[in-house]
């Protein structure tokens, strides 16, 4: 059963910092891709940061210059450092996975709270 965990969401003031972590596990063995995504209230999920199995990224243009996606294939651990924080970046975060077999797996979510 894969499960993929996340931690280091939290509340932080404007300007501030945080650093997500997704850790995969249960029988992961090739993975093509991870990112994160986020859903602010009333709003549709969107792709914010990826990084390919090469260590190809892509970032949405709000967090670009802020976000560094970055992973450890040993691990099979994808982070997410958040730099410049704005209240426009409170969500809800999701790790994402895209195996070699083309599964797709997501995390449960965890709550970034920008305060100003």
């Amino acid at each position: 059963q894969v499960q993929l965990v996340e931690s280091g969401g939290g509340l932080v003031q404007a300007g501030g910092s945080l650093r997500l972590s997704c850790a995969a596990s249960g029988g992961i063995f090739s993975i093509n891709a991870m990112a994160w995504y986020r859903q602010a209230p009333g709003k549709q999920r969107e792709l914010v940061a990826l990084i390919s199995s090469g260590g190809n990224t892509k970032y949405v243009d709000s967090v670009k210059g802020r976000f560094t996606i970055s992973k450890d294939n040993a691990k099979n651990t994808v982070f997410l450092q958040m730099n410049s924080l704005n209240p426009e970046d409170t969500a809800v975060y999701y790790c994402n996975i895209i195996t070699a077999q083309a599964m797709v797996y997501w995390g449960q979510g965890t709550q970034v709270t920008v305060s100003s």
